[in-house]
């Protein structure tokens, strides 16, 4: 990779601003299911990566993983193990093996509900790693405005850098696509300076077709981030619904500028998944897309099932999840 490319491709992206409405934009939007669960499907049955090649491809993955705990049993404790995993998110051994240790890996980020944003915080001081908070009702989004937008305030008051709120959904199968932009509009300001990703919980969007169009509206309101899922639906993240909203984050690129970044989150266990969706980000969005500032994966078991990978990559043997735990 040439050293401009390096630069490029690390640089932050210039933050979102956010555009007017455009409703026929909106809702000149489209989606073929049927071509685009042909293109899904491609993407992992005619392209695959081995060995040292796919080490690299599973280490980048790493460095993208919202590393998430969002259980009702949270505690300090249990926060405080994972924010040290996320600092360190594989063994000294490996890490000696593969002669990483000038990368300084940690995962992207480290998200949580926001009565655990200060015991995050305070655990990750020093690292850049950043406190993502979920808030605006996660995960149904049906608190009351000034309730969620409250939620928010405080979150970046505690110390989250990221906000991941939850749309809500009635907006988007009603087909009131002002009242979404006003809705995700009114968020992006709560957030001030931190980072805003908006759920669109697709599994209860009913259509591709919606998933598109919302997209673009909470693009055009402010979102820094396009998220699929809160992890809770029945449906979480799916390929077929990635490749729409990243078309329609190329889309709205190409009309303004703006770089958007994207998040599936929700049933992404395991090291081979996480290298679909890399190839997705790649092959629709390009290189940039490839990089922490425009791309994250929300999971918590994901990491262990690619740390079991790296150290097969280095030893030949795969280790037993007992020998891997997660915090």
């Amino acid at each position: 990779m040439a050293g401009s490319d390096l630069k490029s491709l690390l640089s932050a992206p210039i933050r979102n601003p956010g555009v007017p409405l455009n409703l026929d934009w909106v809702l000149e939007t489209r989606a073929n299911r049927s071509a685009i669960e042909r293109r899904s499907a491609s993407l992992s049955a005619r392209r695959s990566v081995k060995k040292a090649d796919q080490a690299a491809w599973l280490l980048r993955a790493i460095s993208c993983i919202d590393l998430t705990t969002l259980s009702g049993d949270d505690t300090p404790a249990n926060v405080k193990r994972l924010c040290a995993k996320a600092k360190h998110p594989l063994r000294k051994e490996v890490v000696d093996a593969l002669q990483i240790q000038s990368l300084n890996l940690t995962t992207g980020a480290v998200c949580v509900y926001h009565e655990m944003v200060p015991t995050a915080v305070a655990s990750l001081e020093g690292s850049g790693i950043p406190v993502a908070a979920v808030s605006a009702g996660f995960p149904h989004g049906l608190s009351p405005m000034k309730v969620r937008l409250a939620e928010i305030r405080e979150s970046v008051a505690a110390g989250a850098k990221e906000i991941d709120i939850v749309i809500t959904r009635a907006h988007v199968l009603k087909g009131e696509w002002s009242a979404l932009y006003d809705e995700v509009a009114a968020f992006r300001e709560a957030c001030g300076e931190a980072h805003l990703k908006s759920i669109l919980a697709t599994g209860e969007l009913g259509t591709l077709q919606n998933v598109g169009r919302a997209s673009l509206v909470a693009m055009m309101a402010g979102s820094d981030f396009i998220k699929t899922s809160t992890g809770k639906e029945t449906e979480n993240a799916v390929i077929p619904v990635g490749l729409v909203m990243t078309r329609a984050i190329r889309d709205f690129h190409q009309q303004t500028g703006y770089e958007v970044g994207f998040k599936p989150a929700g049933g992404i266990r395991t090291a081979k998944q996480s290298i679909d969706w890399l190839t997705l980000m790649n092959e629709e969005l390009g290189r940039r897309w490839l990089d922490n500032h425009l791309f994250r994966i929300g999971a918590s078991g994901l990491l262990t099932d690619i740390e079991r990978q790296l150290e097969h990559f280095v030893t030949g043997r795969y280790a037993s999840a007992s020998r891997l735990p997660m915090p």
